[in-house]
């Protein structure tokens, strides 16, 4: 018998046109696994995908002010992404014309122009050079070279900066058309930073996008989720690579043998929704109606802007992906960006970059999700911007107990499969986000064309 996940209608309440099912047929196929760890498969995809993507830089949050800038690392290449005059946001390639320094050593800062550490070359925040060090030293010949900052395409959308190493790619809204009005429910544009790490992982980057783009492996790797997180989920899938998962929160897997006691887990959201577990009479199966209730009961109260969304966002995680390397779990409070950066030269490395983001609400109990696991101390005002706060390959991450246990499991998967016993994935329809992107790799990889 096919499985198929249109027949799992999750949704309950009005829903808009664009929360109904999207289906595309990416066949049956089984892909070589030489994409996890063949060095000639990682250089190709770093010139076919990498270099002709749009890549999710940094939140425009970080960069507020005039000459605020955020370095973004990925491959073998650093960018700067800047605030220009006026408001303008602008990205070079990190590298003095002159003999290729770096010229930003720091995640993020301010400054009113760029001064190479090496010899001191000056460039203003648009890139142009603006003094050279002893320029009498200097063949006139040479200097009339160009000796300017490289800049690269620099866009914002969602309030998040989008850059690419592709001069032609098509313009960042036309490729985002098919989700762009969803994400801008969620007002990422008016967040900031409240938590911010970075570790490496021994494994290929989309072994990380792999296993963020399902949930089949909830059962048996966080088996603890499974009290209050539903496997029964809606899967879209869009041109160009993206898609998007509904995951219902606040209610038990049917793999949960109890449906019924409020466990702790349910317990922590019927409190992020304003409700007192101990007076709470329904059951757990009953806890995610509950919570959808209860926030649009405490959006009136305080005039939160709740009736744009449907009753299923209120309470469960609605999960982007943005190909190549990233996705976005929006929640009405708070937004998690996930971004999966190749290693320069080792395809069995990457590096996990994880982002949450928020805007503070002068509600009570309004807060982030539990879940997501942020620690009484973390400033939640917008007031400061934390540290990035970076584990190396082997360090514990550090990143809660779900996300811990994923950085434990990738090598394990990456060491398989580099088997020659192992000849490929074979995906279901539960992975079909996975097959998805993976369509789409393979499509990049045949031609040189971008996405359509």
């Amino acid at each position: 018998m096919n499985f198929d996940f249109r027949l799992w209608d999750i949704h309950v309440g009005a829903q808009h046109p664009f929360y109904t099912h999207s289906y595309v047929d990416n066949g049956t196929g089984r892909p070589s696994p030489a994409r996890y760890h063949d060095p000639a498969f990682a250089a190709e995809e770093w010139e076919k995908v990498f270099a002709k993507s749009w890549l999710i830089a940094c939140p425009l949050s970080d960069i507020p002010e005039e000459g605020d800038f955020a370095r973004f690392n990925i491959g073998s290449e650093s960018f700067i992404i800047v605030r220009g005059e006026n408001g303008a946001v602008h990205a070079h390639y990190n590298v003095c014309p002159h003999r290729g320094s770096r010229l930003v050593l720091d995640d993020l800062g301010s400054v009113s122009k760029f001064t190479c550490p090496f010899h001191s070359w000056q460039f203003d925040l648009n890139g142009e050079n603006i003094a050279v060090t002893d320029p009498e030293t200097f063949r006139p010949e040479v200097l009339c070279h160009d000796r300017n900052m490289t800049s690269v395409r620099c866009e914002v959308a969602v309030g998040l900066v989008f850059i690419s190493m592709d001069p032609d790619i098509q313009p960042l809204k036309e490729w985002l058309a098919p989700i762009l009005p969803q994400l801008e429910l969620y007002d990422i544009d008016q967040m900031y930073v409240i938590q911010h790490r970075r570790s490496d992982w021994g494994a290929n980057w989309k072994g990380g996008v792999d296993a963020f783009a399902e949930i089949y492996h909830l059962h048996a790797v966080h088996p603890q989720t499974q009290c209050l997180m539903d496997d029964r989920t809606q899967i879209d899938l869009y041109p160009g690579g993206l898609s998007r998962q509904f995951v219902p929160f606040a209610q038990p897997s049917p793999r949960f043998g109890d449906q019924e006691s409020v466990n702790p887990g349910i317990a922590l959201m019927l409190k992020d929704a304003g409700i007192d577990p101990a007076s709470y009479g329904g059951t757990a199966k009953e806890t995610r109606a509950a919570v959808q209730v209860a926030k649009r009961e405490r959006a009136a109260r305080y005039g939160l802007d709740y009736d744009k969304f449907s009753d299923s966002q209120l309470s469960d995680s609605t999960v982007y992906s943005v190909f190549p390397n990233a996705q976005i779990g929006c929640h009405p409070e708070a937004v998690f960006l996930h971004r999966f950066l190749p290693h320069a030269t080792d395809p069995n490395q990457f590096t996990y970059d994880t982002i949450i983001l928020y805007k503070h609400v002068d509600a009570p109990g309004y807060t982030p999700p539990a879940w997501m696991g942020l620690s009484e101390e973390i400033d939640t005002s917008g007031g400061t911007r934390p540290d990035v706060v970076h584990t190396g390959l082997g360090e514990p991450p550090g990143l809660g107990e779900v996300l811990d246990q994923d950085s434990d499991l990738l090598p394990i998967v990456q060491a398989g499969a580099r088997s020659r016993g192992f000849r490929g994935p074979l995906w279901s329809e539960q992975e079909g986000r996975l097959r998805h992107f993976h369509a789409e790799l393979d499509r990049r990889m045949s031609a040189d064309g971008q996405a359509t």
